[in-house]
């Protein structure tokens, strides 16, 4: 990988890591399966590694003694891939979700069939020759998936359409069963492509079922929404377990997030004999009410605001709406009424912040976070500022505590998650939302995440610092927005140092005959340095931003 500066040493690459609302209008069931081609075991498309793990029994599959314990079914949930706006419709795309190694690509052979712009297409990584991964492939001129190893080529159905290496006029081997690769179904929503992850005919219609979560202020023309996504060191629980945490912000994210005061009345007591504690940082008794606790989630009431947890991978909801709109006004927007001079009543919407998270279980020891963030508020905002540099915020607000949260999974670890409400003392009803859904983890899942295949449930070992808090890998390349401000902000640093080099090299060259003043002489030295000073900031600027800083909490 390059170096953040054209005039230091090379960097050394990294690692990669691995990597009930209405629907909304105009869904569209994407068609996935094979058709015309000779059928093998159920179906011509060859059976994903999720369907054969899901025939393989778990030990959090087994029934419990009263055989009426309700069960959560991770292969029966629809999942996030990333927000559109980050997949580049040339490219494909590789993914890890729930232990399954996952290819998205778009697809635009479906254009001139059916007369629309294409679609976007969830297969396998893997390819059916000698499992090559297909993520590693490119979009050919007619629009079809090619693997780079050997050149075949498949259609959005998943059916093999070429073999460079079968003779043309030979058997037509790519129409076997065992040329196709297995296709999941998928679906836009919400800006954000969604995939189910089992591959069987029987579930190739299952968006007339089962839709993912919708959130309706997303599509409303009136709301703009940030998104964004990052891979994390540390599990999906964990993940989960964070972001329900409220009471964490003014310390953990010290001096990035603004917090509204807690201030407890009793230590304002002046009748009491001893020293009261203040707290400086803002933090105080939080106030949560939790309601609708089931297998799909609950719902946590807070004093000015609520949020939900759809299982398995949403969590949403509103700081500023109160419990009443939380509860009737899900759905629909909420308005405020008002009478105008006249005497007739005005609708005016009230200001809305909503903040969606999907938590998306990679593998064991690794997570990945989608965000959005819709609002109705600051819209004029989103028309100057460009979405990277909301980026370095919320990059900033994650690094503070991925240290924090990767070393506490492995202390859950040591004392086994089983014994999490001995070992952690939960007594605030800060806690409320964490304990509910540990309660919800331990009660519909046994602590355990149903992966979609078969995986040693073992954390990976403890990275450097820089590699934990390493953003190029974990963001900036999976960010069409961050990775296009880096690339032009190293052409400019290229470019103020080309243009330093050249100003003193013109001072060299005119001296004594363009440039014959003293005031002449220094204002081209201080060109030159200017240039010089500006490279070697923007460098700092790349380098704090899109690949590594340090947050040191002693010092905040």
């Amino acid at each position: 990988m390059p170096s953040p500066s054209s005039s230091s040493p090379a960097r050394a690459p990294r690692a990669p890591r691995s990597t009930s609302a209405p629907p909304p209008p105009r869904a569209r069931v994407r068609r996935l399966g094979c058709r015309g081609a000779a059928p093998w075991r159920g179906g011509c498309c060859r059976r994903s590694v999720a369907a054969v793990a899901a025939e393989t029994p778990r030990a959090e599959d087994a029934p419990s003694a009263s055989g009426k314990e309700e069960r959560f079914d991770w292969l029966d949930q629809w999942y996030p891939v990333a927000p559109v706006c980050d997949l580049d419709p040339g490219a494909p795309h590789g993914k890890t979700v729930l232990g399954l190694r996952i290819v998205a690509w778009f697809d635009r052979t479906t254009a001139a069939a059916d007369g629309g712009g294409g679609e976007w297409r969830v297969f396998d990584d893997s390819c059916p020759h000698r499992l090559a991964p297909l993520s590693e492939g490119r979009v050919d001129d007619k629009g079809r998936l090619q693997c780079v190893y050997h050149g075949w080529c498949f259609d959005g159905r998943g059916a093999c359409q070429f073999i460079p290496q079968a003779p043309a006029l030979g058997p037509a081997v790519h129409k076997n069963s065992k040329a196709c690769v297995a296709s999941y179904p998928c679906v836009v929503q919400n800006n954000i492509l969604w995939f189910y992850p089992r591959s069987e005919p029987e579930y190739k219609e299952i968006l007339q079922r089962k839709r993912p979560p919708y959130i309706p202020q997303i599509d409303d023309p009136s709301f703009v929404t940030v998104y964004g996504v990052r891979d994390l060191p540390y599990g999906y629980d964990v993940l989960v377990e964070n972001l329900m945490d409220p009471a964490h912000v003014p310390y953990a994210h010290k001096g990035l997030m603004r917090t509204r005061k807690k201030e407890d009345p009793g230590r304002y007591n002046i009748h009491l004999l001893y020293t009261v504690e203040f707290d400086k940082e803002g933090g105080g008794p939080l106030k949560m009410e939790i309601e609708e606790t089931n297998v799909e989630g609950f719902l946590s009431m807070l004093d000015r605001g609520f949020f939900k947890f759809v299982a398995p991978c949403t969590f949403y909801g509103s700081p500023l709406q109160t419990p009443s709109q939380a509860l009737f006004k899900l759905i629909e927007p909420s308005y405020k009424i008002s009478i105008d001079d006249q005497g007739k009543e005005k609708k005016k919407k009230q200001p809305t912040v909503m903040l969606v998270f999907l938590c998306i279980p990679v593998s064991p020891g690794r997570s990945r976070l989608v965000w959005a963030f819709p609002r109705n508020v600051g819209v004029w905002m989103d028309k100057i500022i460009p979405r990277w540099y909301y980026h370095i915020g919320q990059n900033a607000i994650l690094d503070s505590d991925i240290y924090l949260l990767h070393i506490e999974e492995r202390n859950f670890a040591t004392v086994g998650l089983d014994n999490w409400q001995k070992a952690c003392y939960v007594p605030t009803s800060s806690d409320n939302m964490i304990i509910t859904f540990r309660n919800w983890f331990r009660k519909y899942c046994k602590h355990q995440i149903g992966w979609a295949t078969p995986i040693t449930n073992q954390l990976p070992p403890t990275p450097s610092k820089d590699q934990l808090l390493d953003r190029y890998w974990s963001h900036v390349m999976q960010c069409t927005s961050c990775s296009g401000a880096l690339k032009k902000m190293k052409a400019l640093e290229v470019a103020l140092q080309v243009a330093s080099v050249a100003v003193v090299g013109f001072l060299a060259v005119a001296k004594g005959t363009v440039v014959t003043s003293v005031v002449q002489r220094s204002a081209v030295v201080a060109a030159a340095v200017l240039c010089f000073a500006a490279s070697r900031w923007l460098a700092n600027f790349i380098e704090k931003n899109f690949y590594f800083q340090d947050y040191v909490h002693a010092y905040k």
